[in-house]
């Protein structure tokens, strides 16, 4: 399932990256790697709050999509 449809407080696996090879290295920049565990904070403004190897960060209802878990 897409990441912007997961609920906040899970600890999920990431299965798959997807979109343009630009979306998706920019994503992989950030830590979003095929099996890696991220950790949904919370939801603000249509943005959604996750934790990914130890940081914090902030992504568009837009990219959340392009996440697989």
């Amino acid at each position: 399932m897409p990441l912007n449809l997961a609920d906040a407080g899970e600890e999920l696996i990431i299965r798959k990256v997807g979109g343009t090879p630009d979306v998706k290295k920019h994503l992989e920049d950030m830590g979003f790697t095929v099996g890696e565990s991220i950790n949904i904070i919370t939801e603000l403004g249509g943005n959604i709050i996750v934790k990914v190897k130890e940081s914090r960060v902030a992504l568009s209802n837009e990219l959340a999509r392009r996440i697989m878990v």
